[in-house]
């Protein structure tokens, strides 16, 4: 039975990998921030999928030790941890003269230090089991850029180059690192976009349609499988062909 973490599961793309994840028999670790609810939520229906285990766990992954108990925490409830998926992330969108030395932080901190910490102790549980399988979930802004999200986006990059560097590291540990990075995807956050917003974004998706998160959750589904075991180190965009490449 395969066991995964699953950070920021409780909506979203983290919602759709959990329930994608529960459809292939894996046990799950569901972590959530703020709503317990919604993480009760998803793990109803992870059961109803076909998850055999199914924890809820909270953490808040500002705080260091948190993120770091979150990991041990996850392998003890599941009797062992085979796959992370590093999903939670938060935005504090400005432009750069107007962005306080705070939301740089506190991005930063969330979206890659968070991973960091995650991956560091989940590495040392695969590599007793000389197996494991990792996907952080990045962006396509960690590759074009946007305005108004420095922070963001810087955060999102480093998750690459985080990826790329763990992954040479632990490959010849059966190891894979990868990252998966979204384009626009049908999410609260492009709900509340105004319809002019959307417009513009669509204008540049060759697709001609934003994303869904069930589409996200498909690609991280074959890459923590065990057909993925030659694949590392990469960084599969699922965006519509908005990057090139």
């Amino acid at each position: 039975m395969r066991k995964a973490l699953i950070t920021g599961a409780s909506r979203g793309i983290g919602r759709a990998i959990a329930l994608r994840l529960a459809e292939d028999g894996f046990a799950l670790a569901i972590h959530y921030g703020h709503n317990r609810e919604k993480a009760l939520e998803v793990a109803e229906e992870a059961k109803r999928r076909g998850s055999p285990l199914v924890a809820v766990l909270e953490a808040n992954l500002l705080e260091a030790q948190a993120a770091t108990a979150l990991v041990h925490q996850a392998a003890e409830v599941l009797g062992g941890l085979d796959t992370l998926v590093n999903n939670a992330g938060i935005t504090r969108d400005t432009l750069l003269v107007r962005m306080k030395d705070e939301d740089w932080e506190a991005v930063l901190e969330a979206n890659l230090s968070a991973a960091f910490r995650t991956t560091r102790e989940a590495v040392k549980l695969m590599m007793k089991a000389r197996f494991g399988r990792i996907v952080n979930i990045t962006s396509v802004v960690g590759l074009l850029g946007n305005p108004g999200q420095a922070n963001y986006v810087a955060s999102k990059a480093g998750l690459i180059g985080f990826t790329r560097a763990v992954a040479k590291e632990y490959a010849g540990r059966g190891i894979t690192v990868n990252a998966v990075a979204p384009g626009f995807i049908e999410t609260e956050m492009t709900e509340r976009l105004p319809e002019e917003v959307k417009k513009a974004y669509l204008a540049q998706i060759p697709a001609g349609r934003f994303g869904r998160p069930e589409e996200v959750a498909e690609a991280v589904a074959f890459l923590v499988s065990e057909r993925a075991g030659y694949i590392n180190g990469q960084t599969l965009c699922v965006d519509g062909g908005l990057t090139p490449h």
